[in-house]
Parts: C-alpha cells; sequence; structure tokens
C-alpha cells in the first residue's frame, strides 16, 4: 500500500508539473500574440493617416514573395497586394497595393484609406460584380525576427470601380490561418485548408467552408466522403463541370521532441456538389492519367483560357534531422479537367527563328547543288567583327572570318541549326511562393524565392508567356539578384525588436535597391524548358 500510494503520489506530482508548465506555455503564447496584435494595431494607426486616394507612378514594387497577383476582371491590369521580404535578419510585410498596367507597361501605388494589416500568405479572389470586387482573407503577420506569428481571419473586400476597402464582419467564420486556398464557385467564396502556427505548437486544416456574396454569411461545409488531410498550400480550382479539384499540398508532423517531418502530398481530390442537394458535397479521390508534376511544395496555381489549371514552379525539399536541402522548379504542367489529365508544358521555339533555320537549311541544298554543277567561282568570305568587355573593363575586338554557306567549309546543317539555338534561353528562374495572374490569354509570372546556400534570393522580376502560341517567354521586369540586400545573421536583438523592421514600404524598396552584396549566387539550378502540351 505504501509503495501503491507513493507511485500515485509521484504520478500526481508529475501531471501537476505538466500542467503548470502548459499553462506557463500559454500564458506565453498569450503574451506574444498580444504583442503582435500590438503591433499590428501601430501600423494601422500609420495607415489610419491616410485620408484619400492617390495614385503614384513608380518603379516595380520591391522583391517579395507570398504576395497575391489578380487580374482585374473589365481593365487590362493586374493587381499586386501585401507578401513578405526577408533580407537576412528581418522579415518586412506589407500591405501596399500595386497596379501593373499590361498595355503601357507601368506601375502605379494606390494608396487607399483603411486598408487590411500588413500580411502574406493570404489568398484573394475576383469577382466581376460591381465593377470588380477583390476579396482577401486571411493571411499571416510575423515578427521581425520571424519567430512569432499572428494568424488573421478577416474578410475584406476591395472595391475596385471606387477604390475602397471595406471590412465585411461576419460571424461562423474560418478560425485564423495562412497558406489556405479559395476560389470561387458561382455566387460563393469556398474555402479549404491552411495552417496556423505559433512558437509552441501548430496545426494544419482540411476544412471547408463558404461564404455567400449575397447574404455575407459564412457557413461550414461536411462534405461526405474521405477527402484530403489537413494541409496548406494545395493547388484548388473550379473545373467546368462546376467541380473542384485539390491538389497537392505541404503539411508536417511532430515525429519526437523538437523533431518535425514534413510531407509533400501528391494526391488529387474532386469536390462535387450533390445533385438538388443544397449545400451538400461530396469528396472523391481522382487519379489522373498523364505526365504529372514531381512531387513538390510552394507552387503556384493559375487558370487558363480553356479552362485547364497551370501549375508553375515550386521546391522539393529533401529533410534531414539537421538540414534542409531544396531543388527549385520552373517547369510548367497543365490539368485538363474534362479528361483528367495531367500534360507537361514545352516552349515550341519562336517562330521567326524556325523560319530562319528552314532557310538555311534550303540555302545550303542550293549550295550543294550548285557544287554539283561545278561553279564556278565561290561566294566571298565573311567577316565578323565582335567586341567583347572583359572582367577588369578592357574592351576586346575579336575578328573572324566565316566561309559562307554552299562553300567547301560549309558545316553540315545540323551544326548551323544547333548553332542558331546557341543564344541565351529568357525565362524565369526556378522559384517557389511566386505570383501567377492570366489575362487575354497571357501568363504573368512574378517575384517569389529561391535558395542559394544559406542565403535566401527574393525576387521582383515579371515575366510573360503567351498561352495560346506557347513560343517562348517575354521579360518585363529584369532583376539582378546580385544586388539584392542580405545581411548575415548575428544574436543581436535590437534589430529583431525594432518595429520599423516589419513596416516594410518605399524606404526598404530603396534600400534593396541600392545596395550591392557582391556574393555569388551558388546553388541556382536553372531547368530547359521547350514548351508544348504533350502527354
Amino acid at each position: 500500500m505504501g509503495k501503491k500510494g507513493k507511485k500515485e503520489k509521484k504520478g500526481r506530482g508529475a501531471e501537476k508539473t505538466a500542467a503548470k508548465m502548459e499553462k506557463k506555455a500559454s500564458k506565453r503564447s498569450r503574451k506574444e500574440e498580444e504583442d503582435l496584435e500590438a503591433l499590428i494595431a501601430h501600423f494601422q494607426t500609420l495607415d489610419a493617416r491616410k485620408t484619400q486616394v492617390t495614385e503614384t507612378p513608380c518603379s516595380p514594387p520591391s522583391p517579395r514573395l507570398n504576395a497575391s497577383l489578380s487580374a482585374h476582371p473589365e481593365k487590362d491590369e493586374l493587381i499586386l497586394f501585401g507578401g513578405e521580404y526577408f533580407n537576412g535578419q528581418k522579415t518586412l510585410l506589407y500591405n501596399e497595393l500595386y497596379v501593373y498596367n499590361i498595355k503601357k507597361d507601368t506601375w502605379t501605388k494606390v494608396d487607399i484609406p483603411g486598408p487590411p494589416p500588413r500580411r502574406c500568405a493570404h489568398q484573394t479572389v475576383v469577382v466581376p460584380q460591381g465593377g470588380g470586387q477583390l476579396w482577401v482573407f486571411g493571411g499571416e503577420f510575423a515578427s521581425p525576427d520571424g519567430e512569432q506569428f499572428y494568424h488573421y481571419k478577416d474578410l475584406w473586400v476591395l472595391h475596385l470601380a471606387t477604390k475602397t476597402w471595406e471590412q465585411v464582419r461576419s460571424a461562423g467564420g474560418p478560425s485564423g490561418r495562412s497558406g489556405h486556398r479559395m476560389v470561387a464557385w458561382k455566387r460563393q467564396l469556398i474555402l479549404f485548408g491552411g495552417f496556423h502556427e505559433s512558437t509552441r505548437d501548430y496545426i494544419y486544416y482540411n476544412d471547408v467552408h463558404s461564404f455567400n456574396l449575397d447574404t455575407f454569411v459564412w457557413s461550414k461545409l461536411s462534405p461526405s466522403g474521405t477527402g484530403p488531410t489537413p494541409r496548406s498550400g494545395c493547388q484548388m480550382s473550379v473545373t467546368p463541370q462546376g467541380s473542384i479539384v485539390i491538389y497537392g499540398g505541404y503539411s508536417k508532423q511532430r515525429v519526437k521532441k523538437d523533431v518535425d517531418r514534413g510531407t509533400q502530398h501528391s494526391d488529387m481530390f474532386l469536390l462535387k456538389p450533390e445533385d438538388g442537394g443544397e449545400g451538400k458535397w461530396t469528396w472523391t479521390r481522382i487519379s489522373p492519367s498523364g505526365v504529372k508534376p514531381t512531387p513538390r511544395s510552394g507552387f503556384s496555381v493559375a487558370m487558363t483560357p480553356n479552362h485547364q489549371v497551370l501549375l508553375f514552379g515550386g521546391v522539393c525539399d529533401k529533410e534531414e534531422e539537421e538540414s534542409l536541402e531544396g531543388m527549385f522548379f520552373n517547369d510548367l504542367y497543365f490539368y485538363d479537367a474534362a479528361r483528367s489529365r495531367w500534360f507537361l508544358g514545352q516552349l515550341k521555339g519562336p517562330k521567326s527563328e524556325k523560319r530562319k533555320r528552314r532557310r538555311a537549311r534550303a540555302e545550303d541544298h542550293e549550295g550543294a547543288r550548285e557544287l554539283e554543277r561545278g561553279a564556278a567561282s565561290a561566294p566571298e568570305p565573311l567577316e565578323v567583327v565582335k567586341e567583347v568587355v572583359a572582367e577588369d573593363g578592357t574592351v576586346v575586338t575579336i575578328k573572324q572570318v566565316l566561309t559562307a554557306p554552299g562553300s567547301a567549309g560549309c558545316p553540315p546543317p545540323e551544326e548551323e541549326d544547333g548553332a542558331m539555338e546557341a543564344g541565351p534561353r529568357v525565362e524565369p528562374c526556378p522559384r517557389s511562393s511566386t505570383m501567377l495572374a492570366v489575362k487575354h490569354g497571357l501568363l504573368y509570372v512574378y517575384g517569389g524565392m529561391f535558395e542559394a546556400g544559406d542565403r535566401q534570393v527574393t525576387l521582383n522580376d515579371l515575366y510573360c508567356l503567351d498561352l495560346h502560341k506557347m513560343e517562348e517567354w517575354k521579360v518585363l521586369v529584369e532583376m539582378d539578384a546580385e544586388t539584392q540586400e542580405w545581411l548575415e545573421d548575428t544574436d543581436s536583438e535590437e534589430d529583431s525588436s525594432s518595429a520599423e523592421g516589419a513596416e516594410g514600404g518605399d524606404e526598404d524598396q530603396d534600400e534593396d535597391s541600392g545596395e550591392e552584396t557582391g556574393e555569388e549566387e551558388e546553388g541556382e539550378v536553372l531547368l530547359g524548358s521547350d514548351f508544348v502540351l504533350c502527354s
């Protein structure tokens, strides 16, 4: 009895200790959340100084990832909102609104009174009613040191016609989260998944919510069938048949104390409304045919003009207990819901080059016939003069004498074709967490990030691809990653405790564009990409 009593007493003591530690951790977590709420309130006070709409022509926005890029439903414009940037020491969050004019190739910074607080990893959906509306839900705010997170559960709408922000307050909505996905389905917004993270723990979601755009009422859906496991960062899109497709995503789970294991999902599900059942849905797992994307997370998604789903880029992380190494992608995949089939996207190449190659072949054949007929004279050799700038700035002039086509020294057609294709290929570098938008059949790729060793390189370049022609990428905004500010991590708490560090804005943009690090980028992987739809 004595020993048993001692064991029970010892057991109760351990439970009390665990309960006290949990209480302290919960209290500390709540204190951290309150600190972030105070910081967010501080920034909102600064935003409250804006009393009228101002539109200022500007250079392209500063580098960022996990922002949103949306096509205006009525104008030839793209709308960029929010995002984050990490310079090695500080995490910067944004709530700026930029508009890119497609026809004029110009950027405008639009300051509107009462905007949503700074955030990243949120979701936006554009609907056409009322001259166009941009709906924003959730996302996250991070402390300057990137160690604490606040997840939003607010819903906002930007009225594009009047340039006014409105917070829509409606009970019963999803909990605070980021990395979720949201689409417009008929007169509703449908939201799936996401995650919530604190310094103590994290949780991933697989719940489904709908928001009625007529009644402004949230509803939690309870689909029948077996659906996706909890995840964030998945593909979510509406099919032409009226169902919703979920593909891939990322989640992690704790395998032992302070050790987490991540999962890059590659399964696919269909969320289908039941016939005659208002608000009733059914999950079905599907296994499409074709060339499927390789495992990855951090990819981006857009809808093509022919209602196919487009998937771009991402990263495949190889996790060890003490290290994380990522392979970044810049490839394209298309999913055809009508055929339930994946396609790999490949460029055809510009038609002008094809015509040149065919013309070169024709000239070669003509030259060969002339030689057979015993042509009396050969064409004059061609002298090419090139100027090359060396690393030290010296200009070197190179003269090269080329034998004209059809002469004795003419290379075979295959070599000439190869020489014509040897020029530098224009394409977005491999990246993750980029922003996509499609307007008039043109795909726009903006920003994102990749890693070079221990350094994170955040981008602000802009590329365009004609999805009808599928010939070649065009660069609209170039970026030299060498000019980006990167500060080595230190143990100093001065930088991480500065409230200005998370504010972002024009000052940070000027600093980013004005400093050069001089470091060489290591570890960047460029993937070849000749895009054509092929199975």
